[in-house]
């Protein structure tokens, strides 16, 4: 099914934004952070207007709305990502805060010195720096799943990797740069296979495609509601539950006790245990709007017009002069232009985007291993989404046009 586009954008109050210079704004940062469409607007003001309270210790009437609606929205999260029970779903303040709870918990209490953690060269930051951290700790060994010149994972060099009997892999579904969709399921049952325990890293991915965490057999998948049309400051991570059951907590405090005596505590149930002093209870219920607003339009509707919309843009990129992609082909990726320009710094690319209101990000977006790969500082990178149109992408081609009239 096609989406209309003209109608979803009418979700999105921002999108009807001008700059300081009356241009429109042409959002097309959406995997830095997409942009927020009403329902989720309204939730969370509903939810501080009428049932702002604390959670699960309450017994009055706003007490129990408050919960109600944050545990609400865990089970409707549980099930966007099919996971067997919400009890699997723990909230984190982002993709980050996940991959972190997994390296201070479970990797601490199973990893020891020269204990192998299979990683890409592909990967955020935030899925580098948790395990050289380790390492330094605690001795592990870290691998890297090369990176092809299309921008591929070469799993050859994957299967080779495996025959030294990791502990863990660890790798992102969808690459934030390249736009490189991996291939999960193969990645995650080789892995098994070798008796590794898997991590993915689904920032760019849970957004974007239809996520069966069972399907695809992960011990643990990491993911943000910023860059799903929800509010900034709430992630989640998956686990199974074997897993979670086992590991220590990752906080403490108030909330994930079940007892405390001046010399011990207990730790509290799934998913408490992990869920350490009030948490972000607006938040929570601004994801699960996000999460009914997807689930709404379609995940496999939104991955269609997304991809039609980068096959589009890649298109229209090729044509100019001095510019250089990054990534594999549209078919392999997900919504996300990656580029540089000839004689041109992405940095002064992206400020004389924005004075025509095209929004743009540049830098080495978290991924500077990445671009030492290429041999590049930097990138210009367009990403989009449900909301993002062909005549947007026209608006970027004709910035970057005016990008090469202005350096000659």
């Amino acid at each position: 099914m096609t989406l209309n586009v003209t109608e979803i954008r009418k979700d999105f109050p921002i999108l009807n934004r001008t700059t300081r210079n009356g241009s429109r704004i042409i959002y097309l940062d959406s995997t830095a952070t997409s942009q927020k469409p009403v329902q989720v607007i309204e939730a969370m003001n509903e939810y501080y207007r009428a049932s702002n309270a604390n959670i699960h210790r309450g017994v009055h009437t706003l007490a129990e709305e408050a919960t109600a609606m944050y545990e609400g929205a865990r089970e409707k999260i549980a099930k966007f990502i099919n996971a067997a029970s919400a009890r699997e779903v723990i909230y984190t303040r982002n993709t980050t805060e996940s991959i972190n709870l997994v390296a201070y918990t479970w990797a601490r209490a199973n990893l020891k010195a020269g204990d192998l953690v299979i990683l890409t060269e592909m990967e955020h930051h935030s899925n580098l720096v948790p395990w050289h951290i380790l390492q330094a700790e605690r001795g592990v060994d870290l691998e890297f799943i090369p990176v092809t010149e299309d921008g591929l994972l070469d799993l050859d060099a994957y299967k080779a990797l495996l025959e030294r009997t990791p502990k863990l892999v660890s790798f992102t579904h969808m690459s934030n740069v390249l736009g490189t969709i991996n291939p999960a399921d193969e990645i995650i049952r080789m892995a098994h296979e070798a008796g590794a325990i898997v991590l993915v890293d689904g920032a760019q991915s849970v957004p974007h495609l239809h996520v069966d965490v069972q399907a695809l057999d992960a011990d643990f998948y990491a993911f943000s509601a910023h860059k799903m049309c929800g509010p900034t400051g709430i992630g989640a991570l998956y686990g199974k539950t074997s897993l979670l059951d086992a590991m220590p907590p990752f906080l403490g405090g108030g909330d994930m006790i079940k007892e405390v005596k001046l010399r011990s505590f207990r730790p509290n149930t799934l998913p408490h245990k992990f869920e350490a002093g009030t948490p972000a209870i607006a938040e929570a219920v601004g994801f699960g709007a996000a999460v009914d607003y997807l689930a709404s339009i379609g995940m496999d509707d939104i991955a269609a017009h997304e991809h039609d919309i980068t096959e589009y843009a890649l298109e229209r990129l090729e044509e100019i002069p001095g510019v250089k992609l990054f990534g594999p082909s549209a078919d392999k990726k997900g919504g996300v232009a990656s580029f540089t320009l000839d004689g041109v710094h992405p940095h002064d690319v992206a400020q004389i985007l924005d004075e025509d209101g095209v929004a743009v990000r540049a830098g080495h977006h978290c991924a500077q291993p990445l671009h030492e790969k290429f041999g590049i500082p930097a990138t210009s990178r367009a990403s989009f989404y449900l909301y993002s149109t062909k005549e947007e992408v026209d608006m970027l081609v004709k910035g970057l046009y005016k990008v090469k009239e202005m350096f000659g």
